[in-house]
């Protein structure tokens, strides 16, 4: 076995039920930023702009990215299918938030605090993996998470 199996085998054989609860509101929370990302596009793309030197279709990219991924991983997270991927896609933002625009920011009505939360909770969702609780159920031979 290596180790990404063995992860994969202890991450299912200790998963509590109140994690799968924790996976579920994290995934709403998610598709929430993602709408709020969606309706606020414009700030957005002033706040990208203003901290980094991309040229201009980049810079569009890049907040679509951030929104889309956003709300695919959040749904992928509620159902419970391909955790690990919702996961990994979601994980290179919240590092970009934490790292380069929630601390240069730093304010007292700032996010930095639930970006970080949430960077953590994405962390352990990828080596833990969904559940029980899921939306597809395989049989006892097939996996739920392909990565």
């Amino acid at each position: 076995m290596n180790v990404v199996q063995r992860v994969e085998h202890w991450g299912d054989a200790h998963h509590p039920q109140w994690l799968d609860i924790v996976r579920i509101l994290l995934g709403a929370f998610l598709c929430y930023k993602g709408v709020d990302f969606l309706m606020h596009m414009g700030e957005m793309l002033g706040l990208i702009t203003n901290r980094m030197s991309f040229g201009s279709f980049t810079t569009l990219l890049m907040t679509n990215y951030v929104a889309f991924a956003h709300i695919l991983g959040g749904i992928l997270l509620i159902l419970g299918v391909l955790t690990r991927f919702a996961c990994l896609i979601q994980i290179p933002i919240l590092l970009g938030a934490v790292f380069f625009f929630n601390t240069l920011l730093y304010r007292p009505s700032s996010e930095v605090l639930l970006s970080i939360l949430t960077l953590l909770l994405l962390v352990c969702f990828l080596i833990v993996g969904n559940g029980p609780v899921q939306l597809l159920k395989f049989r006892e031979g097939e996996r739920g998470d392909t990565i």
